[in-house]
């Protein structure tokens, strides 16, 4: 085939592929604020809801961060939030992780201190993002009421987005959400010995 053969099928295919795309965009005009489930087995979720952290506050939008479990060990997002973005409210469970607690009483009122900060984020047309970082492990352990969950974020104001982070969190929680997005753990350097890394894992 020669080479102006070959344009001339990639600008044909080209051209389909954006008439294929111009008419989905046209499709979707229902403008309102959208609900995202980041979950799955592999490295990238957390990553991935502080990614649109930066995003939306590249264009000046007001954001909330609520992380459940996390905050026995400082992380990156958290420190680099509180010296560069005083203006993103930023609560930590403060915890660690359940395994290093060993303590469920304790966990589930964490927990639930940790839920009453983040209704009243859920509840304020102020915020344009809220992100709710491994709150999915809250549901899995049963330390929150998946009812009150589900309600608070179908009720958020209409113009908010909300993520939602971490492994499972049911059914019921996926049927609620516009996006759902599993992140697949086919290799990690954890695995083969390679220690968590400054700046890359936390």
């Amino acid at each position: 085939m020669t080479d102006d053969k070959k344009n001339a099928k990639h600008k044909a295919a080209m051209e389909k592929q954006k008439a294929s795309v111009d008419a989905n965009i046209a499709k979707a005009d229902l403008e309102r604020g959208v609900a995202v489930l980041l979950t799955g087995n592999g490295k990238g979720k957390s990553s991935s809801a502080f990614g649109m952290v930066m995003r939306a506050l590249g264009y000046g939008q007001k954001v909330a961060v609520v992380q459940f479990i996390k905050g026995a060990q400082l992380s990156g997002e958290e420190m680099y939030l509180k010296e560069h973005c005083p203006h993103v409210d930023f609560y930590q469970m403060g915890t660690g992780f359940t395994w290093d607690t060993q303590d469920r009483t304790a966990d589930i009122a964490a927990a639930e201190a940790t839920w009453i900060e983040a209704q009243k984020y859920l509840t304020s047309d102020k915020h344009d993002l809220v992100v709710l970082d491994e709150m999915t492990y809250m549901l899995a352990y049963k330390y929150l009421d998946e009812a009150s969950i589900l309600k608070a974020i179908t009720a958020r104001p209409y113009e908010q987005s909300v993520v939602v982070t971490g492994r499972g969190g049911g059914s019921a929680l996926q049927d609620i959400m516009d996006t759902v997005s599993e992140v697949k753990d086919t290799k990690h350097a954890y695995a083969n010995g390679i220690k968590a890394r400054k700046g890359v894992d936390y």
